[in-house]
């Protein structure tokens, strides 16, 4: 018995040891908390733009913007309940335009077999922002879509049918005035990463197969409706009072902070992490830009890499998927 527990202790002291080891910042995590002690943290931008493929596109899109103003309080108070900055605050500013008078462009990325859309933001305007607000840092947040190869199951998960699906995620960057970005998620500093979606935007009509016999099975876009009802499912705020929050943002919240909480040292790790600032060298990405040719289109520059496709208007219909089966173990 004595064997077993001296046994059981040294296992579970080395997966907490391998689990602090993690770093998921772009810079070396103490020169970041020494550098980032104010940290802003703008409202949730929407890329309507983006690759959305509802058909109801611009009812989506208010409902999406309705559902970022009434949850991204819910991430500030996350944030400064990590205890790493002195303080955290949102700027008072309206999200659409900041996203207008930030962003640069956007590019479609696959990174360790994740997909997802990472933003590129003007480097003067950031810097006037983060300087009007007295920030040492701005967190960037972005609700957007994005179609990708998904596995969809049926109620009794005995069957499925994989095909392009198309999500709304959501990604965020914290960027110095300089155009650095010191930390983003999803990040693949350490280990793979599996960027949970916001919201689903289509399934798949098993049960309409199933009651015409029939082998193909068609994939369907959401309502604005359902999508409201999914929005609408909330928990109580654990931090703040008479406060709730939507579980699909609470989900990619609890992604988001745990990547950005005090890590659990050991005292004899004290001092193994030295800060080699000449191997840091963050990613220089925010690039600056041309004036717009049009002023009152500033998301709209064009930059020497080119941009995805526009996404029209009227998508087309999805054909239907041939049912697939396999065994749960």
């Amino acid at each position: 018995m004595s064997r077993f527990f001296h046994l059981t202790v040294l296992m579970a002291l080395l997966l907490v040891t391998c689990g602090c080891a993690h770093n998921y910042y772009n810079v070396p995590r103490e020169s970041y908390e020494k550098k980032v002690r104010v940290l802003g943290v703008a409202p949730i931008f929407t890329d309507g733009d983006s690759d959305i493929r509802l058909p109801e596109r611009e009812a989506l899109l208010a409902l999406v913007r309705d559902a970022n103003r009434k949850n991204e309080a819910e991430l500030v108070a996350r944030l400064r309940d990590t205890g790493v900055y002195l303080t955290v605050r949102m700027p008072d500013d309206q999200a659409d335009q900041l996203f207008s008078s930030l962003f640069f462009r956007r590019e479609r990325r696959s990174d360790a077999g994740v997909l997802y859309n990472k933003y590129f933001f003007k480097q003067q305007e950031l810097k006037e922002f983060i300087k009007k607000n007295s920030l040492d840092a701005v967190m960037l947040v972005t609700v957007s879509g994005l179609t990708r190869s998904e596995k969809m199951y049926s109620s009794n998960y005995l069957s499925y049918l994989e095909t392009d699906s198309n999500f709304l995620i959501m990604t965020a960057q914290i960027l110095d005035a300089d155009g650095n970005i010191l930390w983003e998620y999803p990040n693949f500093q350490q280990r793979p990463f599996a960027l949970h979606p916001l919201l689903n935007l289509q399934y798949a009509d098993f049960d309409e197969a199933e009651a015409n016999a029939n082998d193909k099975v068609d994939v369907k876009a959401k309502t604005i409706p359902g999508v409201t009802r999914s929005f609408e499912k909330s928990a109580k705020s654990l931090l703040r009072k008479d406060a709730k929050t939507s579980t699909l943002y609470s989900a990619v919240f609890d992604d988001m902070v745990s990547l950005l909480e005090p890590e659990f040292k050991f005292p004899w790790d004290k001092g193994r992490e030295e800060i080699k600032v000449e191997q840091s060298r963050p990613e220089p990405v925010a690039t600056r830009s041309a004036p717009p040719a049009v002023a009152s289109e500033p998301a709209k520059v064009e930059s020497h890499k080119a941009e995805p496709a526009a996404i029209p208007a009227e998508p087309p219909p999805l054909a239907p998927g041939e049912i697939k089966t396999e065994t749960l173990k």
